[in-house]
């Protein structure tokens, strides 16, 4: 049977054999955003990772093994205690007593305990992202970001029709010394830099963290030019060596400082819950545009991570993720010393989830199809550089997820990917 078109439609086959056909040209109803989306890079490989006997440093995915099941199956009494207020909707600031429980538990890292009016729980921390350009950016408006950066908020911004400002990165970290020259080439063009974005420690994906001097320089920048600085932390508990550093935050007496962080690396991915704390009227504003997305976080996941917390959970589970993922990533750096060609430059991180690879006179995006067919995967380094230029020689590779075994394999595997490119 022929496929039947209607006027400035198309046809699309359901399951079950039934064609659905659409009657909008929807390209004349798409925004200039909408007419402009992609996918995420790194989702559009995860149909890759699945292969049977595939072995991924792909997606920067926690490991399930490690996942505190049955903590969490106990904290689930709150829905029987507090069943009535979880189960309904929230506050769009967060939970109170969840809010709580953050501020006395990272006023530490913090600098002091912050008050709740600071504070705004969100579903994942690139919710604060997207809530941040809706309030801040017009379209066109120019934000300094690190490049590379994280493609998730690459796209978040994208979506807000921003103008990327890149700042290079070495192994302190984002070069902060190259942001004036940023901000005066913004003024040149008569436009507004709304905001600086770093992702402090463990860097996704350079794996660096940006040294203390270096902090100070950019908060001193900040304050000079009166900009807000982004900070993202989502991989700052999780350090295998060194003295955690002081966080731009705890810095600052002028409320120049997003910071955001999140459970989604030091919990489970699943509860969607992450926090950020701010200037008072910052967050105000962020709440505001919340109300006008989702309402509120998930109460339910808010109370789960509440009682988890409230149970003493927390804290003894932290080093037990910091002692497994420490052990991952050492054998990820030994078996990259151990096979990979010696021209391969890599930094060991100090903590988070990645590596971030240096293979010169090698085009990753040929690579990555190279090293499928051996099955082993990773994401090119060119998703991660806003501005469309670099990382063609780089690599990005998560050791959280496979096995210890799985990573000295897969490291083999690389290798002979590496050999089958150059031939």
């Amino acid at each position: 049977m022929g496929r039947r078109l209607c006027a400035a439609g198309r046809t699309t086959r359901l399951s079950g054999g039934i064609q659905a056909v659409s009657r909008i040209d929807w390209k004349e109803l798409y925004s200039t955003v909408g007419a402009g989306l992609k996918p995420s890079p790194i989702r559009e490989l995860m149909k890759y990772t699945r292969q049977p006997g595939m072995i991924s440093f792909a997606g920067g995915n926690p490991d399930p093994a490690i996942f505190p099941v049955a903590e969490f199956g106990r904290a689930s009494t709150i829905l029987t205690e507090r069943g009535r207020e979880v189960l309904q909707y929230g506050a769009t600031d967060g939970f109170a007593p969840l809010k709580e429980y953050i501020a006395q538990w990272m006023a530490p890292r913090m600098g002091r305990v912050t008050a709740p009016e600071e504070m705004l729980i969100s579903t994942g921390s690139q919710q604060v992202m997207d809530l941040l350009c809706s309030a801040l950016v017009d379209a066109g408006d120019y934000v300094i970001v690190e490049e590379p950066t994280y493609p998730g908020s690459i796209h978040t911004m994208r979506n807000h029709s921003v103008s990327f400002l890149t700042c290079p990165c070495d192994e302190e970290g984002m070069v902060v010394d190259a942001i004036p020259g940023l901000i005066e080439r913004a003024r040149k063009e008569g436009k507004k830099v709304k905001f600086i974005y770093t992702i402090v420690n463990f860097h996704n994906p350079a794996g660096v963290t940006l040294s203390v001097e270096r902090r100070r320089k950019l908060l001193e920048i900040a304050s000079k030019e009166g900009i807000l600085i982004f900070e993202d932390d989502p991989y700052g508990h999780l350090r295998y060596d060194g003295d955690h550093l002081p966080t731009i935050f705890s810095m600052d007496n002028e409320g120049l400082v997003l910071f955001a962080c999140s459970f989604s690396k030091i919990l489970a991915p699943g509860t969607r819950v992450a926090w950020s704390v701010g200037d008072r009227e910052l967050i105000r504003s962020l709440v505001m545009v919340k109300q006008g997305v989702d309402l509120c976080t998930s109460v339910v996941a808010q109370g789960l991570v509440y009682e988890y917390c409230r149970q003493g959970n927390l804290e003894g589970f932290l080093p037990k993720i910091v002692a497994h993922y420490g052990r991952k990533r050492d054998a990820m750096a030994a078996a990259f010393e151990k096979h990979l060609p010696a021209d391969v430059r890599f930094v060991k991180p100090e903590g988070g989830f990645f590596f971030w690879l240096t293979l010169p006179g090698v085009d990753t995006k040929e690579l990555f199809f190279k090293a499928i067919e051996r099955n082993v995967a990773f994401v090119t380094g060119t998703s991660f550089f806003p501005s469309g230029k670099g990382g063609e020689e780089n690599l990005r590779s998560c050791f959280t997820f496979a096995s210890t075994e799985e990573i000295d394999e897969g490291a083999r595997r690389l290798a002979q990917a590496i050999a089958d490119l150059k031939g």
